[in-house]
């Protein structure tokens, strides 16, 4: 009993701090979503909506197109960066001369900030100043005008996004290879096993807890990206990368439109967890078959 109080006792401070920071705007956000609240409208005060703030959202083209780009955008940032994470990983997991230099310069990416991260992407994509508008009409011809061209845009947000977190995603699946046991390895090779049959019916199937908790890492913060796109686009050109968190900041700051703003902070909420639990499920069905297995 009196080291149940003691460990309550160090945890109290934590869980003050959880809860101050992070449970009590949590609940404010549900309280205010069910209001009409924009400060600088005519009528004063919190105007109570019940419900309608929902109710429009399940008709706004604006929300829904956002919601579309931000899907579209989380699955081809996750898909590339999951692909290249694990074939980088396999390249890194062997000895080569430089292998330590290369991945210390390789994980330099992941220690930037995303806001720092969208200033230089604006740098490198500035027509007439950037190293990418120059070498992609000296190379290829292709005139690259980020400010008025929506395809260019959206691609651009994607190659940067992978950018950034592919050194995460080979890192975590570094991490699942080397703790691979060698044996089942060694024996299929011995069996005659090739290295695709190696990796498809051993390593890939040994390696699904960390994909499937990588892919989970990296969808949540792929629908959650703001900051780093916000500074290199704003949103444009148009709505083209408008996607959802700079929606919402739209909607909360410049219109001051809190209530609907909180209703769209909830309803991406619920997309999200809808979305981990179907991932959790996954990895816990994985885990079973693992533990059974063995």
């Amino acid at each position: 009993m009196r080291s149940n109080r003691m460990g309550w006792g160090l945890l109290a401070p934590t869980l003050i701090i959880l809860g101050i920071f992070g449970l009590l705007p949590f609940f404010y956000v549900i309280y205010v979503g069910f209001f009409d609240w924009n400060v600088f409208s005519a009528e004063v005060g919190r105007q109570f909506a019940g419900a309608d703030n929902y109710r429009r959202l399940v008709f706004d083209e604006e929300f829904l197109g956002s919601v579309g780009r931000t899907l579209l955008f989380a699955f081809c940032v996750v898909t590339i960066e999951m692909i290249l994470g694990f074939l980088l990983a396999q390249t890194l997991v062997r000895d080569f001369p430089g292998k330590a230099v290369f991945r210390t310069i390789y994980a330099l990416p992941i220690m930037i900030a995303p806001i720092a991260v969208g200033a230089t992407w604006k740098l490198l994509t500035i027509p007439g100043f950037g190293l990418l508008p120059y070498y992609l009409d000296k190379w290829f011809g292709i005139e690259y005008q980020l400010g008025s061209h929506s395809g260019q845009a959206f691609w651009t947000t994607v190659v940067m996004d992978v950018w950034h977190w592919t050194p995460f995603v080979t890192l975590t699946m570094l991490a699942g290879l080397t703790a691979i046991p060698k044996e089942p390895l060694e024996q299929a090779q011995v069996d005659g096993a090739n290295r695709f049959q190696v990796l498809r019916f051993l390593t890939i199937p040994m390696m699904m807890p960390v994909i499937i908790t990588t892919l989970f890492i990296r969808i949540m913060d792929a629908l959650r990206v703001m900051d780093e796109v916000f500074l290199l686009t704003g949103g444009g050109p148009a709505n083209a990368t408008r996607y959802i968190g700079i929606l919402i900041w739209r909607v909360v700051f410049p219109q001051t439109n809190y209530g609907y703003g909180s209703a769209m902070s909830l309803l991406v909420l619920y997309m999200t967890l809808v979305l981990a639990f179907l991932l959790f499920s996954v990895l816990s069905r994985v885990g079973k078959q693992n533990t059974s297995e063995k």
